[in-house]
Order: C-alpha cells, then sequence, then structure tokens
C-alpha cells in the first residue's frame, strides 16, 4: 500500500475536529445565550483571542496587529490574550482597556520572566501565564527571536504563581498529566494547544480534552483551547468536549490584516453567532449547559 505519512499535527488536528458530527434537538429549543463568565468577570462569550506575538503594523496603520485585536476584544467583550513581547509593547495592549492575560515566554533569564509577569500586574493585566510549549528546539533549548528559553519545572511555575494575585494561565498543555500539574501547583487556566503543531504527531486538543477535563473535575482551574478554532461551531465542539472558552488564532489573520479592528470584531461577532446557531439547534441555552451528548464521530 502506497501512502505519504502525515506528521503535520494541523492537518492532523484538522481532520479529527471535522469528524466530529453534531445533532439536533429542536423541540422545547430557544434561541441560546452565549455569555460566560471567567475568574469572577462576565463576558459575552466564550470566544477569545490567542496569544499572539510580534504583530506588525498592517497596510501602514498606525496601530500595530496586536493593539488593533486588542481593542476589538474590548469591543467584543471577550477575553484576550497576548504573547512574547517588551513591557512597553504590552503596555499599549493594557492600554486599550482589554481584560487582558499576559502570556510571558519561558525565559533562560528567569528575573525576565518574573519582571514581565509584575510588570503586566502593575498596569492593569487581567491574568498572567507562561508558555510552556515553546521550551525546546531542534538543537535543545529553543531560541526566540534571540532569546534563549529554559526548561520550566512545577517549582519554578508555582514560584510564578505565588508571585501574583492575579489568575495564572498555563499555556501549552497537552496531557491530562500536565494537567494535573498545573492544577497541583495553583494555576487557575490552563490552555490546551499544540502551539500550531511545534511536535510533530501531537494529540489534538480536542481529543485530550476530556481526559484533562476528568482528570481536573473539581479543581477550580478553567480550561480554554486552541489549534484551528475558525468556526462557532469549532467553538461548539470544544466547549462540549469539556473546555470553558475557545481561542480563534490563524483563522482571525485575515479579518485583522486586512480591516484592523472593524475586520476582527466583526469576524470575533460571526464566530460568536455561529455558535449560538449551533446551541439553539442542539437544545443548550446557556454556555455552562453544553455537553458531548451530541457529538458523533465519523469512523
Amino acid at each position: 500500500m502506497d501512502y505519504t505519512r502525515l506528521s503535520d499535527a494541523n492537518i492532523i488536528t484538522a481532520k479529527y475536529m471535522d469528524s466530529i458530527l453534531i445533532e439536533e434537538r429542536l423541540i422545547d429549543s430557544v434561541v441560546a445565550d452565549i455569555s460566560t463568565e471567567f475568574f469572577g468577570e462576565k463576558f459575552d462569550s466564550p470566544v477569545m483571542t490567542p496569544a499572539f506575538s510580534h504583530l506588525k503594523n498592517y497596510d501602514g496603520r498606525e496601530k500595530n496587529g496586536l493593539e488593533e485585536y486588542s481593542i476589538a476584544a474590548k469591543e467584543c467583550n471577550i477575553l484576550n490574550f497576548c504573547g512574547m513581547m517588551e513591557n512597553d509593547r504590552f503596555k499599549r495592549i493594557a492600554d486599550t482597556g482589554a481584560k487582558t492575560v499576559r502570556i510571558v515566554k519561558p525565559y533562560a533569564d528567569n528575573g525576565k520572566v518574573r519582571d514581565q509577569m509584575q510588570y503586566a500586574e502593575s498596569v492593569g493585566a487581567f491574568g498572567i501565564g507562561i508558555d510552556i510549549d515553546h521550551v525546546f528546539g531542534e538543537d535543545g533549548l529553543d531560541v526566540v527571536v534571540g532569546e534563549k528559553m529554559a526548561e520550566q519545572t512545577s517549582d519554578m511555575l508555582r514560584s510564578y504563581v505565588e508571585l501574583t494575585k492575579l489568575p495564572f494561565v498555563v499555556k501549552g498543555v497537552l496531557s491530562a498529566a500536565d494537567a494535573v500539574k498545573c492544577a497541583d501547583i495553583g494555576a487557575k487556566a490552563i490552555i490546551v494547544s499544540h502551539h500550531h503543531g511545534r511536535m510533530p504527531y501531537a494529540v489534538p486538543p480536542m481529543m485530550v480534552l476530556p481526559e484533562i477535563k476528568k482528570a481536573i473535575a473539581g479543581r477550580d482551574v478553567k480550561i480554554i483551547v486552541d489549534c484551528g478554532i475558525a468556526s462557532g461551531a469549532d467553538v461548539f465542539k470544544a466547549l462540549a468536549l469539556g473546555a470553558d472558552g475557545a481561542a480563534v488564532g490563524r483563522s482571525m489573520l485575515p479579518a485583522l490584516e486586512k480591516n484592523g479592528t472593524a475586520g476582527t470584531a466583526e469576524y470575533i461577532t460571526k464566530v460568536g453567532k455561529e455558535l449560538r446557531y449551533i446551541m439553539s439547534f442542539t437544545g443548550f441555552a446557556k454556555v455552562k449547559d453544553i455537553d458531548d451528548s451530541v457529538l458523533h464521530y465519523l469512523r
């Protein structure tokens, strides 16, 4: 038999997501409410922005892409994330007024990690966190924009949790084992992600979601998922499989690049409307009610 080996985790993820089907439950259903709650705050939707880094000023516009999508997040009243950047850039994100979680890279310079976390809290971040899936590279430890990364131990992560009064988020969890460790060190949320397929053959986030949900049940840890989220149906599937929210990523970029804040807000709103549509078609009136009883799988 001739075939091509498939190591691209993004393709594996897309195929798995598309293998999940949804049944209709229309009798007694109502127009759904997609509002939700995170860390004591009410948001209009469980759709979230990704923790992007290094976006440019598109089409010569005054504001950087990071600022543009943060403003869109504020306008849409959704939870906002941002990634690797220096403190002056984060201040501009914070000044947009979006409820933003700053995800700090696992720098080898531990002082820089702590400084960026403390700075984020000082200028009004909604939460802080760290990216654990950018530690390793093909030559050993990863180097990102000239910055060397470092291994992250449970004790190191616990020290970051203890550094702040803000909710702490660990990004890059892709196993029940790591999810339990995050709960043990006091993290308030995890982002289930393979970081756009950094590891070949990485398990699709939605495939491992139910196991993660079960492993940390009752631990007061929110679960967010990303990788390949591009529609309200994708968000619905993530919620049904155990997530509390889902972040759009590269699917958001065309709207951001072309039309900035307005285009991004329109895209986020569209995904939210699609989610409400699917919820209404499946008999779930509230986000918290969604479960996997309506899901079926292609064999």
